[in-house]
């Protein structure tokens, strides 16, 4: 089999199934790969997947430093979108990791649409800040533990109707002084109520 029938076999198994594939397997696959080929399975799996993946036994010990985007959705009244997220149940912005290659601002256009279903340019996008340190400390029901370095965005115009992915339960808009107890992201959400205040 060439190494792309490989990589088109591999974008043909499900979620779960590529997070399933043996390290056995995996390490002879990579081992013929190139180091771009490498790059284009990194982001079919999903690059922290396939980092965890290349971790053998390891995979949910080693604490993994990941970077991503995260977005404040702020529609025409001033509330913030936020999400429940499907898998720990807190409500969270939305956004997510960074793939190989990729700039910040194609990472959170790409999750945004992904998650939300709504459309964005780079002319929407106000960077916040650069978020990093240990309030981006991050364990999921796994057992994965990563610290996320987050390029924090504002997006007060965008298109489409808003529909969620799997990763969601619900969507809904909130005012500042009215978010949910349960956050995913309290200390995005509070370096984005400071920028608003000064």
């Amino acid at each position: 089999m060439s190494n792309n029938e490989v990589l088109e076999r591999i974008k043909g198994l499900t979620n779960q199934e590529k997070r399933n594939i043996p390290y056995e397997e995996l390490t002879k696959i990579v081992e013929k790969l190139s180091s771009d080929e490498i790059i284009e399975l990194s982001n079919i799996i999903g690059y922290p997947v396939f980092t965890r993946l290349c971790m053998g036994d390891l995979k949910h010990k080693f604490v993994l430093l990941q970077d991503g985007a995260a977005a404040i959705i702020v529609n025409k009244e001033g509330k913030i979108l936020l999400q429940s997220r499907a898998d720990n149940d807190r409500w969270g912005l939305p956004g997510g990791c960074q793939e190989l290659g990729e700039r910040f601002e194609e990472t959170i256009i790409r999750e945004v649409k992904e998650e939300t279903n709504l459309d964005v340019t780079e002319d929407d996008l106000e960077l916040i800040a650069i978020v990093s340190g240990k309030s981006r400390k991050n364990e999921y029901p796994n057992g994965d533990v990563v610290i996320n370095n987050t390029a924090l965005y504002c997006i007060k115009n965008y298109s489409g109707t808003l529909r969620w992915d799997s990763e969601s339960k619900n969507m809904q808009f909130f005012t500042l002084d009215n978010l949910p107890t349960n956050q995913n992201d309290p200390d995005l959400i509070e370096i984005y109520r400071q920028k608003k205040s000064l």
